[in-house]
């Protein structure tokens, strides 16, 4: 396994200057392409009215969005120098559908854990719509994180497709880590084969440990957390779990606390 293509979200956000420098490291480490993804919806005016005038407010908002991703280009070149080849793309349309359709040229990609709390705006690619359609390992990073070593990982494992695509994704990571804990939480977990995951990365070469934590459902995240805290972690990979229905995705309890809550990256696979 390796990266040779990381996709960034970028937005005018206050932590997006954080996000691209942490992916143009990791663009160094795998000797990776990086390309910046921005976009922005605008308004098309309807068929009706004073078409002159809804011709003129078109034009003004197109004017407008150039301005903005002039600005999210530059802001990208400018924090994005450790990678050894970037690229950029932008458009006028939704940005999380932008990015999802970019990303069929990526091995992974970066989202901040909560643009448009942080002043992105509309630019600002929501995390979760990303997780469930982008059929990518998605990379979330939390605020005031600019650097990703990655040198201490904890696998929080429960068995299914999602956590098995997630640590597949987080072969390159492991290759480099100094330790890896592989942690199941809940009644369950000592059911659902942690130490076969410890065995597959030993023979990945990893430095591995199984631990099976004590944490009745609404707790697992926060109990991952705390465990991660303890063992000094910096990167949790883990199965993001959800569904849609109607136009609305609905995550599992423990993906959607860690999109809330995490403090550390989160490398996840749906």
């Amino acid at each position: 396994m390796s990266i040779a293509s990381i996709m960034v979200s970028v937005d005018p956000g206050r932590t997006a200057a954080e996000r691209v420098r942490l992916a143009a490291g990791l663009a160094e480490r795998f000797e990776a392409t990086l390309a910046g993804v921005a976009a922005r919806d605008i308004d098309v005016p309807g068929p009706v009215g004073d078409t002159v005038a809804a011709q003129a407010a078109y034009e003004g908002e197109m004017a407008e969005l150039a301005t903005e991703l002039d600005r999210a280009m530059a802001m990208f070149e400018r924090n994005a120098r450790a990678a050894p080849r970037t690229g950029w793309r932008q458009a006028a349309a939704a940005p999380d559908t932008f990015l999802i359709r970019q990303a069929r040229g990526a091995d992974l990609v970066v989202v901040g854990r909560d643009p448009r709390a942080d002043g992105a705006g509309g630019m600002g690619a929501a995390p979760d719509a990303v997780l469930m359609q982008v059929g990518r390992p998605v990379l979330v990073v939390p605020p005031g994180v600019d650097r990703l070593t990655a040198a201490r990982i904890v696998v929080a494992w429960k068995d299914g497709p999602q956590a098995r695509r997630a640590v597949t994704a987080a072969l390159p990571f492991v290759a480099g880590a100094d330790q890896v804990f592989v942690a199941g939480a809940g009644g369950e977990a000592r059911f659902e084969g942690p130490e076969e995951v410890s065995e597959l990365l030993a023979r990945h070469g990893a430095h591995v440990t199984t631990h099976l934590l004590d944490a009745p459902a609404p707790e697992v995240a926060r109990e991952i957390l705390r465990f991660a805290d303890r063992q000094d972690a910096d990167l949790v990979v883990m199965g993001g779990y959800g569904h849609s229905r109607v136009r609305e995705w609905l995550l599992g309890g423990v993906t959607r606390d860690m999109l809330r809550t995490s403090s550390l990256c989160c490398l996840m696979s749906h």
